[in-house]
């Protein structure tokens, strides 16, 4: 099981280079989990960067794979993770849900790169 950052997400939408790389660790809809805090991220910069058309697109997209709603277990694990690795909320919440389910994160974010059970791409390096 994998959890997509919206970092990683953006890139593998857009194609960039470090995308591209990103595209063969993207997992199968069965193994990917997506938190909703990353559905609202990726709705928000779709709607803004592309079109609202696209953002239902993904969105539906999303919904094909497991998705994790933010419960109080989640919010509890992430206010947690937050304070121990210093994560902002949004975050937390993400870096909470990998944790939950014993799955890796995927992501471009420089602040999850040294954390456990984190498969990072730094951006701008392809």
């Amino acid at each position: 099981m994998r959890v997509t950052d919206t970092s990683a997400w953006i890139e593998f939408l857009i194609g960039s280079a470090i995308g591209k790389r990103i595209a063969s660790e993207m997992p199968a809809n069965v193994e990917c989990i997506v938190p909703t805090i990353v559905q609202l991220e990726l709705a928000k910069w779709l709607t803004r960067e592309i079109s609202e058309e696209a953002a239902q697109k993904v969105i539906a997209d999303t919904m094909e794979c497991v998705i994790a709603d933010l419960d109080t277990r989640t919010a509890l694990i992430a206010a947690e993770v937050g304070r121990t690795y210093r994560l902002a909320t949004t975050d937390a919440i993400i870096y909470a849900t990998s944790q939950m389910y014993a799955a890796e994160l995927l992501t471009c974010d420089a602040h999850f790169k040294d954390l456990p059970g984190v498969i990072y791409f730094p951006k701008g390096k392809a």
